[in-house]
């Protein structure tokens, strides 16, 4: 590689390939911890392939022409640890109280294992009891008709199907309220707003064909080998070709240095990777506005750009040139932490290039101006006409397996983005019209006691917010939660007046209805719709499928309506696709019979047809406000912190302790500095510190028990692990348009204990 630092080898780190055997020595050691049956083997082999089950961890895309095995370590490990032989019984709370579990890590409560019983919460003595389906049903439904139906929130995790969310979002609305938040709330909302403003679509524009034929990739923020691993099969095939990859990430993340494919005997054999990334730049946390600043500052000044698409398909063009040539290199450095001669070396392969892909994660969208980061990235594609052509485009890539397709299907705070005049038709109803909460306006509900009720669709909701030690609290002061599952975890332990945990299938196991097994479906990251059919037996009879679960709560909730028929749509799911279908017929015409199709059918994206459904009708150049996403500089003496999911790690689920790709072992509770801001702080290697949030609003924000351990990272930032971390995020620290959490760019102190 060039044109970047290399890797401190005074501080930890990771130095061999993503994948490879220390891929499969991960797998072999979660199987073997989680005492899991041969037979799930053959359920690896189907995962993610027609007919099979599809994976519940990343979006990443299902190629046409599966591979030998379609899974990857993390994707391994989800459905390994769905399927344990561990068991979570009315007999282990009988044994503890929701108080003496409070006191439990992560890791400890889903270990448990699986979820058997419905569970009813009783205040007396603090414990859950075993319920029966209907008792449940018929609680749930009390509460929430005796509830003001603008003050309750049916949240929904990013790994519920597209059959059980038109159902979720149709309950909700048929209930009285667009109170729909869901995990992209917290992660890639920042897309769904700013490629909307900017392309007329909310979604990326790129297929997977498009990885055969670009010639450069730029990647923003984005950890592949932890996040999304399957995707570096496509990454390595075009470096191979000759692609060549830029990657700008404040941390040197393995996945984008260097890969060896586990189903390669040659590279397995010999023990060599393919090299990923020809330059890796680490930048400073929100400095990737400033970057691309200067990379289309060396392009104007070299007239490297598509007039004539600019002049066909653009607006607002001049503003934006008029902003980059007035930034100052100096501030370009300064903001982005990068050379005037390293962003000048990527403008060339840039200018080089006939056909470029712009690929970003969480480091882009999770900060106060992550949307402006969007729109840079969008207005540095523009200037060479790389969105619209085959071999190009923009492609965010998403973590939770369906969390683009739950907003596909109606799952949305916006009501303008649900066609609610369709719905007000097939139904005869009159659906809520008014904006429903978000993430961040459900936290401050909970915790000012306007909102009463809390449904929840999957998820972990409690432990992934920001400023989770206020909220923590307000919880006790629900009326109502409840809490759809297949393992515990601590959303389910802050109970307020009436509490309820709901055990469901999880996607690999069997789901029988009444005309026979049923399969669901998703949408991948790159907008296909793939079905799933689970195989396994389930891990209890007591257990009910997702769809089931929102329909026994919507029965026992909602007055009759002859057009909405619960009971028929459960028995075979393909009348729910049917619904589906007619609602949104441009996207999903031919659902069922395309169900099962190789790669997945693919729903269309206007922006990839040069169909620009913005405002002007063009594709929209923005200009951000400042240089850096960040808001506001961390101040004197504080710094900026990241924060980090382990490589044993999805979400707020945590596998293990292993942080292999990263060289980092045992303890979570850890924060990673460089060893010059170590200096400049006082601190020393080993030593026992506390992370104090620097935002100056009245409340005091404080994570303990930290240890500091030297890591390469640019000057100014440090690193902690999500969601240990999440106290020090405050809740009003957000993107502006959006309001997705800022926490990739929180400002923080260091503190000695």
């Amino acid at each position: 590689m060039t044109g970047e630092r290399e890797q401190d080898p005074t501080t930890p780190f990771y130095d061999a390939p993503t994948g490879g055997w220390g891929s499969l020595k991960s797998v072999l050691r979660h199987a073997t911890q989680d005492r899991i049956r041969l037979g799930t083997l053959e359920t690896l082999r189907r995962q993610n392939k027609p007919g099979g089950h599809m994976c519940t961890s990343c979006a990443w895309a299902k190629p046409p022409s599966p591979h030998l095995a379609e899974f990857c370590e993390n994707g391994a490990k989800a459905t390994l640890w769905d399927l344990t032989r561990d068991r979570c019984t009315p007999d282990f709370f009988a044994r503890h109280t929701l108080a003496e579990l409070r006191d439990w890590p992560d890791h400890d409560l889903e270990a448990v294992g699986r979820l058997t019983h419905p569970m009813r919460y009783d205040a007396g003595s603090d414990r859950y009891v075993e319920a029966t389906w209907p008792e449940a049903f018929a609680a749930i439904g009390a509460s929430l008709k005796a509830m003001d139906p603008k003050k309750a929130v049916f949240y929904a995790s990013g790994r519920a199907s597209l059959e059980t969310s038109y159902l979720y979002a149709l309950f909700a609305r048929l209930y009285g309220h667009n109170n729909l938040p869901d995990s992209s709330n917290m992660c890639h909302e920042t897309t769904s707003v700013a490629l909307k403003r900017t392309i007329g679509a909310p979604v990326g524009t790129c297929v997977l064909e498009d990885f055969e034929h670009c010639d450069l990739m730029l990647f923003f923020g984005q950890n592949t080998g932890s996040n999304s691993p399957r995707f570096l099969h496509p990454i390595q095939q075009a470096v191979k070709r000759g692609c060549r990859i830029v990657t700008f990430n404040p941390i040197r993340e393995r996945g984008l240095v260097e890969f060896m494919n586990p189903q390669s005997p040659t590279e397995m054999l010999s023990g060599r990777g393919t090299p990923i990334s020809d330059i890796y730049l680490q930048l400073r946390p929100g400095g990737d506005i400033a970057a691309i600043a200067g990379i289309c500052k060396h392009l104007f000044d070299h007239g490297a750009l598509d007039r004539d698409f600019i002049d066909r398909h653009c607006h607002d063009f001049d503003a934006f040139e008029t902003w980059v040539r007035a930034q100052s290199w100096a501030g370009i450095e300064a903001a982005s932490g990068l050379s005037q001669g390293d962003l000048a070396e990527v403008a060339g392969l840039f200018a080089a290039s006939k056909r470029v892909i712009g690929v970003y994660g969480m480091g882009l969208t999770q900060h106060v101006h992550g949307g402006d980061s969007v729109g840079m990235l969008v207005n540095l594609l523009l200037m060479g006409g790389h969105i619209g052509r085959p071999g190009t485009g923009i492609c965010p890539v998403r973590g939770h397996s369906n969390v683009q397709g739950q907003r596909t299907v109606g799952i949305s705070e916006k009501p303008e983005l649900v066609p609610l005049d369709r719905l007000a038709q097939m139904f005869d109803f009159d659906p809520p019209r008014d904006t429903g909460m978000t993430t961040v306006e459900v936290v401050q509900g909970v915790i000012d006691g306007t909102v009463k009720g809390f449904v929840s669709l999957g998820g972990n909701f409690a432990r992934a917010i920001p400023d989770l030690d206020r909220a923590e609290p307000a919880w006790a002061r629900l009326d109502l939660n409840v809490q759809i599952a297949t393992k515990l975890n601590r959303s389910h332990l802050l109970v307020g007046g009436s509490a309820w945990l709901l055990p469901c299938l999880v996607r690999a196991e069997r789901d029988q209805q009444k005309t026979g097994p049923q399969a669901v479906s998703m949408e991948d990251s790159l907008s296909h719709i793939h079905g799933s059919m689970g195989r396994r037996s389930p891990a209890s009879r007591h257990l009910l499928s997702e769809p089931a679960i929102v329909a026994g709560i919507a029965k026992a909730t909602l007055p009759p309506n002859p057009r909405v028929r619960w009971d028929h749509w459960i028995a075979d799911y393909g009348r729910i696709r049917d619904l589906i279908e007619e609602t949104y017929p441009d996207q999903f015409d031919g659902f069922n019979e395309r169900l099962f199709k190789a790669g997945g059918f693919y729903r269309g994206n206007s922006a990839r047809r040069r169909d620009w459904k913005t405002e002007t009708g063009r594709a929209e150049f923005t200009v951000p406000p400042s240089l850096s996403a960040l808001g506001s500089e961390p101040g004197e003496g504080a710094f900026t912190l990241v924060t980090l999911r382990s490589n044993d790690q999805f979400n707020t689920t945590v596998y293990g302790y292993r942080d292999r790709l990263r060289g980092l072992e045992g303890d979570r509770m850890i924060v990673l500095i460089g060893r010059a801001d170590m200096a400049r702080a006082g601190v020393a290697e080993g030593q026992r510190v506390s992370l104090v949030s620097a935002v100056e609003d009245g409340i005091t924000r404080r994570v303990e028990g930290l240890t500091v351990v030297p890591y390469d990272l640019p000057a100014g930032c440090v690193a902690a692990y999500y969601p240990e971390a999440n106290p020090l995020v405050p809740l009003a620290h957000h993107d502006i348009a959006s309001k997705t959490p800022a926490y990739k760019g929180a400002p923080v102190r260091i503190e000695a204990q």
